[in-house]
């Protein structure tokens, strides 16, 4: 349960990045981006920038903005010739707003400067931390605004995804059932067999890839002549609730059938009960479980199959 307290605890955090990000990019400066223009007055910009010929009131809307501050900020920007104001054709009583030839020039200066400071500070990142960052960042949007995650589409792996795949297993699993590194080391012998002497002919790795950001994966490797196995199925939880364990699996399956085989298995847990549903819906059955020690717990072990 949310306690009053953890709930404060959490909302300091976000004012604290709040605090953090708007002093990174100079944003309580006098001038942002080393203009006359303050942070409202750069927005106002962009906005018409992005869309052209606005309506007052919808601009209004679009950034959040108070009538009367707004009205105050377009005098500005009218004064200094970047902005005009006129009555919108069809409706003498709206009044719509855009930018001049002035007004453009300025926008494209601010926006070269704001993608140059981006790329300063992206850039100071590694490749795998780059990915971190434009995940965290879409996670964020989507949970503040209770939007949906963008397409996804799955594609074979680009390097550091392997390693992705190890890291989240081992995170996902000890926070959502508690289990020890051996997991995680477990995992990472997967992967380093796939990565050191997969055929590529017959086994085969999914990243499910939403707009740069990692949403799940599985594996296909060749048990023997006749059998594949699924293997690391995972989905983020940001992603869950979508069918895209489906999907992968879906995909897998089909692969498997396309590479010759006759049949496909794959090993599992009993404790996980969504994935144990996927495999189900897929068409899996279960041929044996036994009760083991592993992982830091007293687990039951299944192994399920289908024939292809």
């Amino acid at each position: 349960m949310i306690t009053a307290d953890l709930l404060a605890e959490r909302a300091e955090a976000l004012r604290a990045f709040s605090r953090f990000y708007t002093a990174v990019i100079g944003a309580l400066q006098e001038g942002l981006l080393d203009t006359r223009h303050s942070l409202t007055e750069a927005r106002v910009l962009f906005e018409l920038g992005r869309h052209g010929e606005m309506d007052v009131a919808d601009l209004r809307v679009e950034l959040g903005l108070d009538p009367g501050y707004l009205s105050r900020i377009r005098a500005r920007l009218e004064r200094d010739g970047l902005v005009t104001r006129d009555r919108a054709k069809g409706d003498r009583r709206r009044h719509v707003i855009d930018l001049t030839e002035r007004g453009r020039q300025e926008v494209e200066l601010l926006d070269g400067r704001s993608a140059e400071q981006a790329r300063a500070l992206v850039g100071r990142l590694s490749e795998d931390d780059q990915r971190r960052l434009v995940s965290a960042l879409a996670s964020a949007r989507e949970l503040l605004t209770g939007a949906e995650p963008g397409e996804i589409v799955l594609r074979p792996p680009d390097p550091g995804d392997l390693g992705w795949v190890v890291e989240r297993h081992g995170s996902l699993y000890a926070a959502e059932y508690g289990w020890d590194a051996s997991f995680e080391a477990l995992v990472a012998r997967i992967v380093a067999d796939f990565a050191g002497g997969a055929d590529p002919a017959c086994e085969r790795a999914w990243i499910a890839d939403a707009n740069g950001t990692r949403a799940g994966s599985v594996l296909c490797t060749r048990r023997d002549a006749h059998t594949a196995q699924l293997r690391l199925l995972l989905v983020e939880p940001m992603f869950r609730g979508r069918g895209l364990g489906g999907q992968l699996v879906e995909e897998c399956v089909a692969f498997a059938r396309e590479a010759g085989y006759g049949r496909i298995a794959l090993w599992t847990n009993d404790v996980l009960a969504g994935a144990r549903r996927i495999y189900e819906r897929a068409g899996f059955t279960l041929d044996e479980e036994e009760p083991y020690t592993g992982f830091g717990h007293e687990l039951v072990s299944q192994t399920w199959s289908m024939e292809l």
